[in-house]
């Protein structure tokens, strides 16, 4: 895929998302790291362009998730999704997760997901990693001093 479409796609992304959309970023850790740029809408989706880490430049991998929360408490989240994914193992990916916010501020947490990837081959991928959400969704009462 040429770079010029892939940053394409990610600003059509961006422009039409983010007047009702709460930005994160996360970062997955597993054999295949991925560092996600995410936008969570109406405390119920969230849809996630995630890229390979740890690659050369033009082994870079993509993938675009769009997961729906399941069970939405103010501590954890349970969300499913289906997406799509690029280069290595490219093809579907049908990921699994568990969102945690610990502490008092909700806009930090750690996360862990499993993900199905169906393509030319089928690849199981397990991850743990960390969340942060620079929105005002479900932490509206916190002020961002806090």
């Amino acid at each position: 895929m040429k770079p010029k479409k892939i940053l394409t796609a990610i600003v059509f992304s961006v422009v039409s998302l983010s007047a009702s959309a709460q930005f994160g970023v996360s970062y997955h850790e597993s054999s295949m790291p991925l560092l996600g740029f995410g936008y969570e809408l109406e405390d119920r989706y969230f849809a996630e362009l995630r890229v390979g880490t740890n690659n050369y430049f033009e082994n870079l991998s993509f993938e675009l998730t769009a997961n729906y929360i399941f069970i939405n408490e103010d501590d954890f989240d349970f969300y499913g999704g289906v997406g799509g994914r690029t280069t290595d193992f490219s093809g579907l990916v049908i990921p699994a997760g568990v969102n945690v916010y610990p502490f008092e501020n909700k806009r930090f947490g750690v996360h862990m997901e499993a993900a199905g990837l169906f393509g030319e081959t089928a690849v199981f991928r397990a991850s743990w990693g960390i969340r942060y959400r620079f929105g005002t969704g479900r932490d509206a009462d916190d002020s961002p001093g806090e």
